[in-house]
């Protein structure tokens, strides 16, 4: 986990948004690999193991999307890039579930830019240019941070989407794996491709 997250998360208990604070054990450069993070507004407390940031809570929700290994349309990093249309580097872009495989791809073609995976797949590790938080009832992150919101197609549930928008800032695009869903709340629809929605936060 980038150290410097911190300040964008926040705790998956139901009440306000705070900050929560980092004890730090292991540190590779400017990344946290072993620690702790504790909510001041609750007690509640979430271990850094192995760079991911353990979250828990509340149980899991219904992800209400499909297995990765049914998608037809696999997504070049060159098109997603285009989809998301960042500009310049900078911020944070948010891939949840199977959508974190697309970090090593995006990093690639746009440095500068910090991705975090929500529910990554087990296969995958942190690097410098991503990191992991593990929680199954929300995207633990406080709201409009995000630059961009890339929604895995085993992430599809009605919950997780809401969670996208309310992370991503004004203005900015959330890009769902699939085509056949209807424009979630609070996304204006920009296209349907290629087993594609791609939607702009109002």
């Amino acid at each position: 986990m980038h150290i410097e997250l911190t300040e964008m998360m926040r705790c998956p208990e139901r009440h306000a948004e705070g900050h929560l604070v980092l004890s730090t054990g292991e540190m590779r450069g400017r990344m946290v690999r072993s620690g702790l993070l504790a909510c001041p507004a609750c007690g509640r407390e979430y271990p850094v193991v192995r760079g991911i940031v353990k979250f828990s809570g509340g149980g899991m929700r219904d992800a209400g999307g499909v297995t990765p290994d049914a998608r037809t349309h696999p997504v070049e990093p060159e098109s997603l890039q285009a989809l998301l249309d960042l500009g310049g580097p900078g911020g944070y872009v948010v891939l949840l579930g199977a959508a974190t495989r697309h970090a090593v791809g995006l990093a690639g073609l746009m440095g500068g830019i910090h991705f975090v995976g929500v529910n990554a797949p087990s296969d995958l590790e942190e690097l410098p240019a991503l990191s992991l938080l593990d929680c199954q009832t929300m995207i633990p992150l406080r709201q409009t941070v995000a630059r961009a919101v890339v929604v895995g197609a085993d992430s599809l549930g009605v919950e997780w989407l809401a969670d996208a928008r309310r992370v991503v800032l004004p203005g900015r695009r959330v890009v769902i794996e699939s085509d056949q869903i209807p424009a979630p709340a609070g996304l204006t629809s920009l296209a349907r491709e290629k087993g594609l929605f791609v939607g702009e936060r109002r």
